[in-house]
């Protein structure tokens, strides 16, 4: 069923690539509580469902995602609703956790303004392709704030922790440009050029070895909080589930066979 123009979520199929636009574009993709109840259950859907092999994050109209709707939680915190005390809890730490843990690729597609918890949405994704007309704001400070959506830990893994710093002190405004040569995106395209690039990278990664890929996330993330020692005896456990798997073999056989692998087949 298609859904409606007006839903928070967007959720669009393509060859093995499921896309969640955030669709509030009046509020610049702010989470609001129908959005929240949206994105998250679609993130574990994405992660759980084995004909996903790549996933898109992006927003509709002019902006990728201006973090919390601080409209809706002025309201909340006049009020003393105690929700908000498990904002965080109850939706940006498993929001995050789903993604960084999902077993195949997650790319942001920030085609413009990210704040606060959306820039730090954008961190915890594998690979991040910004538009040219992108910006980047960690707007927590300039809101009374500390830092969640896990900034904290992969700010200064992307950036440096002095960087990282001035970043969440300052609340300084980034320009696509500046945040490619800093490291907090991978890809900068012109945003005549960014859609088909998104298009083609999410192709690329759903036509890859999912097994693969899922063990490569896995073993990363593992690294950013072990010793070596424990890195290795991971990266073995990871091989030697990668040599049982239908894809392994299939890579084996296109490279006898002198033709292109066919994963997920």
């Amino acid at each position: 069923m298609t859904p409606s123009p007006a839903a928070p979520l967007l959720i669009d199929d393509v060859d093995g690539v499921r896309t969640l636009t955030l669709n509030r574009p009046a509020a610049f993709n702010s989470f609001n509580d129908a959005l929240k109840s949206a994105l998250l259950p679609a993130v574990q859907a994405a992660a759980a469902d084995r004909s996903v092999r790549a996933v898109v994050l992006t927003g509709a109209g002019r902006a990728f995602c201006a973090g919390q709707d601080l409209k809706e939680h002025l309201a909340k915190v006049e009020e003393a609703d105690p929700a908000i005390a498990t904002t965080v809890s109850g939706f940006y730490t498993p929001l995050i956790t789903a993604i960084t843990t999902m077993r195949k690729p997650v790319i942001a597609a920030i085609n413009g303004p990210a704040a606060g918890a959306g820039a730090a949405l954008s961190f915890a994704c594998d690979l991040r392709v910004a538009s040219s007309v992108a910006t980047f704001t960690m707007a927590f400070a300039n809101a009374g704030l500390a830092a969640d959506s896990g900034a904290s830990f992969t700010l200064p893994r992307l950036v440096g922790a002095g960087r990282a710093m001035r970043l969440l002190l300052l609340g300084e405004t980034i320009p696509a440009a500046e945040a490619h040569a800093m490291g907090l995106v991978d890809e900068l395209v012109a945003a005549s050029d960014f859609s088909g690039r998104v298009a083609a990278l999410a192709a690329q990664l759903a036509a890859g070895p999912t097994e693969a890929y899922g063990w490569i996330k896995a073993s990363l993330w593992h690294g950013t909080r072990a010793d070596l020692a424990s890195t290795l005896l991971y990266e073995d456990s990871a091989q030697a589930a990668c040599f049982a798997s239908a894809d392994h073999r299939e890579a084996l056989a296109a490279f006898v066979e002198k033709r292109p692998p066919v994963f997920g087949a």
